[in-house]
Order: C-alpha cells, then structure tokens, then sequence
C-alpha cells in the first residue's frame, strides 16, 4: 500500500466518525441511503449502452403456427466511446432468422455457441458516449409456434427503462389463455381479458408493457390457443 493510499484511507475514519456522532439516526439512514444509490448506479451504469425503449412484435400468420414474423424496435443509449458495432441475439424453435433485416448498420457475423445466435452488427459510423440509436429489425420465422401451448421469450441483458411486448394472432386461432412468467422469480400470472384486443382487419392482439424491468429477468408471454 502507498503512502498516498494510506492516507487517503486514514483520511476517510475521521469523516465516517464525523457523520455517525454528529448526526442523528434518520439522517445516518439518510446518507447510507444516498451512498448505496450512488453505488448502485455506478453498477448499473456497466456496458456499452442502456436501452430507453425495448419493443417486440411477434405475428403468427396462420391457424398451424407454421409461419410467422418478428419485429423489433429498440432504442439505445451509448455509455462508452468509440463504439463501432452491435449487438443482437436470438432464440427460438423451429427455423428462425429467415430473410434478417436491420436498420441503421449492416448484420456482418452470426454465431451460435449455445441456444443462442449473436448477430454481429456493423454500424458503419463511430459513435460516442451519449449518442443515440433507434434499431429496427425483423426475420421470419417456420415452423416455429405449432404446439397447442407456446410462449415467446424476452431476456433483459442491459439496464432497460421500458419494455412492450406484443403476440398478433389469426383472426381464425385467438388465444385461449395468456399468462406472464417471469423465469428468475419463478412467478406465473394470467394477464386480464383488458391486454387483448381485436384489430380492424379481425385479428387478435395481445399487449404487455412495463417499466424499469428487472436486469438479466427472462420475461415470457405463454398462451393455449
């Protein structure tokens, strides 16, 4: 340890001995309480970028489940310098990725070390702590929602403050039952007939959406239909 270290450690006894008999109980809470949000901030702070709107629209474009379509809109905010790539990753049954497409960037590389596929995105320009990107992609998907009981999974890798995720059913299959589940907390709860709603052209629409979801949270939607 270095002199410097010593003293700034020696340094901070004196002030902590200050605060706890200097002040009163609430206010001791007081101050813990700011520290620990202080620190706590710094964590979440850790990553390339945060995501300030995260939304998922998953379509099943007919009565088997054979086919259907992915969209994704996510907005993120930058926290280092220097960035020059993205990111994206995917899951799911059946035959998945078909015809990907991205906007801004150019999809470069895709690997597959588990069940996951990580999409490599060139973003073709340098961006800087604090820039903003709006990410709009999609892919099909075969094969993909044939079983009587399915779910579609959506994980939180980065501090998110908004999440909305939204199931397009044929106007022929609505959905029987749609329940939310939470992986990490092992929670279950059926969503109210108010997150279903048909749209002008007959088809059925559900709708879930939260705020500030909770950090590596696997957030699944599963329906009977």
């Amino acid at each position: 340890m270095s002199e410097k270290d010593d003293n700034s450690q020696l340094g901070v006894i004196p002030k902590i001995v200050a605060i706890v008999l200097g002040l009163p109980w609430p206010e001791i809470v007081g101050e813990l309480w700011k520290f620990g949000k202080k620190a706590m901030r710094g964590l979440s702070n850790e990553g390339m970028y945060e995501v300030l709107e995260y939304e998922t629209t998953l379509e099943l474009h007919d009565s088997k489940g054979k086919k259907a379509s992915l969209k994704k809109r996510e907005k993120v905010r930058y926290l280092q310098d220097n960035i020059i790539a993205y990111q994206d990753q995917v899951w799911g049954d059946g035959e998945i990725l078909i015809d990907y497409r991205c906007t801004p960037g150019e999809p470069v590389d895709r690997y597959k070390p588990g069940r996951k596929t990580y999409i490599l995105i060139s973003l073709r320009e340098v961006k800087h702590r604090g820039d903003v990107n709006v990410f709009n992609i999609e892919w099909g998907i075969r094969e993909g929602f044939i079983r009587d009981r399915e779910l579609w999974e959506t994980e939180i890798r980065h501090r998110t403050k908004r999440l909305k995720v939204k199931v397009i059913f044929p106007e022929s299959r609505p959905p029987k039952k749609v329940s939310l589940v939470e992986g990490m907390r092992q929670r279950t709860r059926a969503l109210g007939e108010n997150t279903k709603v048909r749209l002008p052209d007959g088809r059925w629409q559900v709708t879930w959406e939260t705020r500030q979801p909770r950090l590596y949270e696997r957030y699944s939607l599963q329906w009977e239909w």
